[in-house]
């Protein structure tokens, strides 16, 4: 029986890379569904026998975890970018005086508007997935990865028994519409384009709701062990092991050749299913590769072109006034709906008073239109020859559009801000989101759930989310008695986020994840902080005058203090003093731990903090002078391994709280 579930897994991985990659199905959907069946019935029958890399895997797991930062084998380096021939030209130049050299072969491939990762596969079978983070660590998605069905679990053909290969996931336009249609009807939110649909898609903790995401990769480089020479080779031999490499990459003898593949694509592109951005031109050969070398921060033998930004011509309908939870207004263009960029645009951002000046924008005028980076379209110029004689210029409002309170605008900034802050609704519904955010509370809440439990009067601020019970959660919309389960617990367990993030949630003005951490260690407690003076806060590095009098001025809102008054109530931590007090205990003193994994109780930074408390020193890398590992769940098997290998003691969750004195035996 296991010798058969194993053909069986080998027959649908075929099956899945005839399909995606080779684009040629061998047999009917219906057929395949069958087989999948019969598999996933025989692996439930035989769990001895699970494999991770199973074919049925691609439905994802329902298992919430947070993701866990490791650092890439290879740096994931970004390109230097150019916009016009004369850049490549320049390019070409030097890489030829570098190398000492007449003529350099390039490989020219399309530069993909999507979320680059890097896949490690040993023995054939795919083990890690990373975004490319910050280019030394990324975050580990492994599991939302085994999801997509153009990445192949399994490996085909001669390939090497460790292999990294990098590419980029992407959202097909055609059924990025199609999501976003379906999104609308369930009253969710859309997204503004496919790179973001992929990005959101990628960081859901939730993987079997990745399994539904229309997502496809692409992949385009093997950052070591290559086994050609040639760049554009190592494609085509990538290709032959399953991966999805698109045909389009062409090797180009000179720049001549280069030009023309970047107009033929600067045409092409509004032909693919895909966005591409530009045109990356790489030197073809790896030995010329590694002699050219790298800078701090970018390849010396790749460079990237970018496309012009596409325009669109439209009209403008009217301009809308948009407040955030700080009361900054924005104003937004509504437009007549256009095709840009294979999307359809019906707003643009304008930004502030000032933007709309310099546009001179009018009624009812003709303006072009572009993306350039931007998540919402902006307006770059306006077509005056068709202006209407009687068009009316418009005007930056003067008062709140949701509370009528007359706005200001501070010295030194581009903004005008309501007032109102404790009682203008959207800002007290863009301080909630704000507070139930990942960095800050992390409680598992959507914008229209907080809408929905704000207009039924359920909340008034974020103090009230933990007033809320069982029997109010289970009359709103689209809740269910799972769905109210988890959100209670989401609340419950905000009650154990350290009292820095919960200085960042307040939302106090100009104080971010950074400031808030440089607060909570120089002043311990929310009450010692209420009674610090602004000479006392100017003190601690990095507090200036302006954000220590944005702090004295939170503290006497009554509205800011009846919150506070609130989480007392519930238990959220509001002082390090008891943590501060247990590094008395200096168990860990002159221990080098490292830690990995996603563990219950805390988040890994909240892991890091108990280490340094009692008396350990954090490290990243493991050698001989590591003293134990911290190992939790999705633990990184490289780093597991290594520490097998140099006998350095592995301890559990557990059993590291029990050895610092957090938890019994």
């Amino acid at each position: 029986m296991q010798e058969y579930i194993e053909e069986l897994r080998n027959r649908l991985h075929q099956h899945n890379y005839n399909y995606y990659v080779l684009h040629a199905p061998t047999i009917s959907d219906k057929e395949f569904d069958d087989l999948l069946e019969e598999l996933r019935q025989l692996e439930l029958q035989y769990p001895q026998w699970y494999d991770e890399n199973s074919p049925t895997q691609r439905v994802g797991s329902d298992i919430d975890v947070h993701f866990v930062q490791e650092p890439h084998m290879y740096p994931m380096l970004s390109l230097a970018n150019s916009y016009s021939k004369e850049d490549i030209i320049d390019f070409d130049t030097r890489v030829r005086k570098t190398l000492g050299i007449d003529t350099v072969v390039y490989t020219c491939e399309l530069k993909y508007d999507g979320v680059a990762v890097s896949l490690y596969y040993k023995d054939g079978k795919l083990v890690r997935a990373l975004t490319r983070g910050d280019g030394v660590k990324g975050d580990n998605i492994t599991t939302n990865i085994r999801t997509i069905k153009t990445i192949p679990a399994v490996l085909h053909g001669d390939f090497p028994q460790e292999i990294e290969i990098r590419g980029e996931v992407l959202m097909p336009r055609t059924k990025f519409n199609e999501f976003n249609l379906q999104r609308e009807k369930q009253g969710e939110q859309v997204f503004a384009n496919p790179r973001n649909a992929a990005a959101g898609s990628l960081k859901l903790q939730n993987s079997s709701l990745v399994a539904k995401r229309p997502l496809e990769a692409y992949m385009y480089y093997i950052p070591a062990n290559q086994p050609s020479d040639s760049h554009f080779e190592n494609l085509q031999i990538a290709r032959s092991w399953g991966f999805a490499v698109p045909t389009v990459a062409k090797k180009c003898e000179n720049l001549n050749e280069v030009f023309d593949y970047i107009d033929l694509w600067n045409t092409k592109r509004k032909e693919l299913q895909y966005d591409i951005d530009g045109i990356v031109i790489k030197v073809d050969s790896i030995q010329l590769q590694q002699q050219l070398g790298y800078t701090a921060k970018i390849p010396r033998w790749a460079i990237a072109y970018k496309f012009k930004a596409e325009q669109a011509r439209t009209r403008l309908l009217s301009v809308t006034f948009q407040v955030g939870r700080t009361g900054a207004v924005t104003p937004v263009a509504n437009l007549e709906p256009v095709k840009l960029a294979g999307t359809i645009v019906k707003r643009a951002t304008l930004h502030n008073s000032d933007q709309i000046q310099q546009l001179d924008l009018h009624t009812d005028d003709y303006v072009f239109i572009e993306k350039g980076g931007e998540i919402i379209p902006k307006i770059v110029s306006v077509d005056v020859q068709t202006r209407h004689l009687f068009a009316q210029k418009i005007q930056f409002i003067t008062h709140c559009p949701e509370c009528g309170t007359e706005l200001i605008r501070l010295q030194g900034e581009s903004a005008y801000y309501c007032p109102n802050q404790y009682n203008c609704s959207p800002q007290i519904r863009g301080r909630i989101e704000h507070f139930v955010s990942r960095k800050a509370m992390d409680i598992g809440l959507a914008e229209a759930t907080i809408e929905q439990l704000f207009t039924q009067g359920l909340i008034h601020d974020a103090g009230d989310l933990y007033s809320l019970t069982y029997e109010q959660l289970i009359q709103l919309d689209r809740f269910a008695e799972k769905s109210v389960r988890n959100l209670l617990q989401s609340i419950e367990q905000s009650k154990q986020v350290p009292y820095y993030r919960v200085l960042y949630a307040l939302g106090i003005r100009y104080v971010g994840e950074t400031v808030a951490k440089t607060l909570a260690k120089a002043i311990p407690s929310i009450e010692m902080l209420q009674a610090a003076s602004i000479m006392q806060l100017e003190q601690i590095p990095e507090i200036g005058t302006k954000i220590a009098e944005s702090i004295k001025q939170h503290f006497r809102e009554p509205y800011s203090l009846n919150i506070i008054e609130k989480l007392k109530q519930a238990g959220v931590q509001l002082s390090t003093v008891d943590t501060e007090h247990k590094q008395v205990n200096n168990v860990l003193q002159g221990a080098s731990v490292i830690v990995s994994g996603v563990f219950q109780s805390y988040s890994r930074d909240e892991m890091k903090e108990l280490i340094e408390q009692y008396g350990g020193r954090n490290v990243t890398s493991i050698s001989k002078q590591t003293s134990c590992m911290i190992a939790g769940d999705g633990v990184g098997p490289s780093k597991l391994q290594k520490a097998q290998e140099l006998g350095i003691p592995i301890l559990t969750e557990d059993e590291f709280l029990v050895k610092i004195g957090l938890k019994s035996v």
